[in-house]
């Protein structure tokens, strides 16, 4: 503990004699991303006990303080809340797993799984991260998706879709910024106007993708309209 001054302006001697110390004991470790490194790095999760120093000796218990995220590169400790941040690796994971959700889903309510539609699905999963992603693959799995759900091409999305769509969207949304969340659903509605206008089963889909991304349904129609806009 630093010294302290008194009225006098001298060092107060009983800052430097009394004190608390904390002796902090791991618990776990793993990777997290550092907001004081700003990147992903391992860390220690610990548990602390607080123990009041005379003189630098500890001498009475305090009590237990943390738990604590200690960062192993700056050794910064956080909140715990900082393990709810996915690391980058994994944000990036999400993010491809959420484009590929949502372009499959426009696909299925498509009706008819045109070729316009499927390069733009293509095009926006490849962009994403799933540089190998073909058309015939993508067509493939919406085939086995109709089938699974037991639905024609073009009807209302259904239970299971929708649950999907929240189980792929839900985690990524509070980690985007309001531009990246509708980046998403931008991606969706033009994949749904490559083959001509919104159909409803279409519009159906891209309400239920707004609605797992936080955006609002006044934002989610001016979305859908500038989609229609040439970029």
């Amino acid at each position: 503990m630093l010294p302290g001054r008194g009225r006098n302006g001298r060092v107060d001697g009983r800052a430097r004699i009394l004190g608390t110390r904390t002796a902090w004991t791991p618990v776990g470790d793993g990777e997290f991303f550092c907001p004081g490194c700003g990147g992903d790095r391992n860390y220690q999760r610990l548990t602390g006990r607080r123990r009041f120093t005379v003189l630098g000796v500890p001498v009475l218990p305090r009590g237990e303080t943390g738990p604590a995220v200690e960062c192993a590169a700056c050794h910064h400790h956080f909140g715990t809340e900082v393990l709810d941040h996915p690391t980058t690796i994994r944000f990036s994971a999400m993010l491809r797993d959420a484009v590929h959700t949502v372009a499959l889903a426009v696909l299925a309510a498509g009706g008819t799984c045109a070729r316009t539609s499927l390069e733009a699905a293509t095009t926006a999963v490849r962009a994403a991260g799933f540089d190998d992603c073909t058309e015939d693959q993508l067509a493939a799995l919406v085939d086995a998706l109709a089938a699974d759900t037991g639905r024609a091409f073009g009807e209302p999305s259904c239970t299971g879709l929708a649950i999907e769509l929240h189980e792929a969207l839900d985690p990524l949304a509070p980690h985007l910024a309001q531009v990246g969340r509708e980046s998403i659903l931008l991606q969706g509605a033009r994949i749904a106007l490559a083959d001509g206008p919104y159909t409803p089963a279409e519009r159906d889909v891209l309400a239920t993708v707004g609605a797992a991304l936080t955006i609002g349904a006044d934002e989610v129609t001016r979305v859908l309209a500038a989609a229609r806009t040439p970029s």
